[in-house]
């Protein structure tokens, strides 16, 4: 190291430096936001962790090692919890992802009244979800004079028991799940839709290709990050999902709608004089750190194909 790097050095790297450029000022602007952002969203997470490690009604509290871990993993429920998840998350994969791209696509490749059709994809995302779970409920009505089995019987179809079904409860969560948050996708799409050069659409046009062709050869390769960001942001929204199973089923019939979610709900407040708190947050952090290592692993394999 020359004098030269030792002087530059000096001069930069100094506290007294720092506080001339405007650190300390800055510092001093950011505190409050830093202490809020610490206080409402880092120290419930120490906490959480914390608490798995004991066993608390948040009344009486005593530590129990990884017993909360033990009793997690013993718990019969759980493996039927997992697999149900994992079924939803697969039915919402297959038919929810690919629902909001096409409905974008067909939105930009109209001609008029593009803005109205943007607003009624969007629609289902304003109507509070409570109330549009309990709207799908009442479409669901098993007798036959039900709204979704009067439209069946149009067409020779007899009633179907949808929620009361331990086979069809599911797809039907999924169903009102997909309807729900399609209309969100569909808006990041279309704003994904507008960046895409549009002498492409002209090539490929002059090269004869229809709709779908230029969809996959053209807009898949152009969105393809932002496709995988949807993708990943899907997987880890339908893992925790609870809202659905809570208010339709309860996770009946018989536990066939039982999410992981919707356990860890049962852990702290299924007990009317007191929940375990530490096997729920025990749960919690295992499907934290499930999709924390996931969420690593995916973004690692696609990174290359992502931007490539």
């Amino acid at each position: 190291m020359t004098t030269d790097d030792v002087v530059l050095r000096r001069r930069t790297g100094t506290p007294l430096t720092w506080v001339r450029g405007g650190g300390l000022s800055a510092l001093v602007f950011a505190l409050p936001l830093l202490v809020i952002f610490g206080v409402f969203s880092w120290l419930p997470i120490v906490r959480a962790v914390v608490m798995s490690f004991q066993k608390t009604n948040l009344i009486t509290t005593s530590w129990v090692g990884l017993q909360n871990f033990q009793n997690v993993f013993a718990d019969p429920l759980l493996p039927v919890a997992t697999r149900n998840t994992l079924w939803f998350a697969l039915l919402a994969l297959v038919f929810g992802y690919p629902i909001p791209l096409v409905a974008a696509v067909l939105m930009r490749e109209v001609r008029r009244a593009k803005g109205l059709y943007s607003a009624l994809a969007y629609l289902p995302v304003v109507v509070p979800p409570v109330v549009a779970v309990l709207l799908w409920k009442f479409f669901y009505d098993p007798r036959p004079e039900g709204v979704f089995n009067t439209i069946l019987g149009w067409v020779g179809i007899p009633p179907q028991p949808w929620l009361q079904s331990m086979t069809m409860a599911m797809p039907s969560l999924v169903l009102e799940a997909t309807w729900a948050a399609a209309g969100g996708t569909v808006i990041i799409y279309l704003a994904a839709l507008t960046a895409v050069p549009p002498e492409l659409y002209d090539a490929a046009e002059v090269d004869g290709a229809g709709v779908w062709r230029k969809v996959w050869h053209v807009l898949v390769p152009q969105l393809r990050g932002v496709l995988f960001v949807t993708l990943i942001l899907q997987v880890i929204g339908t893992a925790q999902v609870f809202l659905e199973p809570y208010l339709f089923t309860g996770g009946g019939p018989a536990n066939a709608t039982v999410t992981i979610l919707l356990l860890i709900y049962r852990y702290a407040f299924g007990n009317s004089l007191g929940g375990n708190y530490g096997e729920a947050t025990a749960l919690s952090l295992l499907l934290a750190v499930f999709l924390a290592v996931m969420s690593l692993v995916y973004f690692r394999l696609t990174r290359r194909w992502s931007t490539s």
